[in-house]
């Protein structure tokens, strides 16, 4: 199974955001740092994991655990449901890479657990 830690950072509410991925299988690890441009930390998180189906079914993975700090993103995949109509399109676009894996699975971990997706988020905000 692969393990895929992502976070998205934003230097104000909204401003410069980025999305942070790390991913684990088999030994090998893969570290992604992608600039988002203007909007909110909850677009960021979204887009972090949205960005890490695309690399993820790029890569050919067909099982994924997905690990993130964001208890808002978690709840709305497990849900399949997010009350503020400015994220459905978000959610919508995350829903349906992620019905594409054999096995998904996601996960709400704390930040303490996430340092790296954190830092590599963070790296995007000022990699313009």
């Amino acid at each position: 199974m692969v393990e895929v830690y992502i976070d998205g950072a934003s230097a104000g509410d909204p401003g410069l955001s980025g999305a942070g991925i790390f991913i684990r299988n088999n030994g090998k690890v893969e570290s992604f740092s992608i600039p988002l441009g203007v909007m909110d930390n909850h677009e960021a998180e979204f887009h972090a994991l949205i960005s890490s189906l695309d690399i993820c079914l790029e890569n050919g993975y067909s099982i994924i655990s997905v690990r993130s700090d964001s208890s808002a993103v978690v709840n709305a995949i497990e849900k399949e449901y997010v009350r503020n109509v400015k994220y459905r399109p978000l959610l919508n676009t995350a829903l349906e890479l992620s019905n594409r894996f054999d096995l998904f699975f996601i996960k709400w971990i704390p930040s303490k657990g996430n340092k790296q997706a954190d830092r590599l988020a963070r790296k995007a905000i000022y990699e313009r």
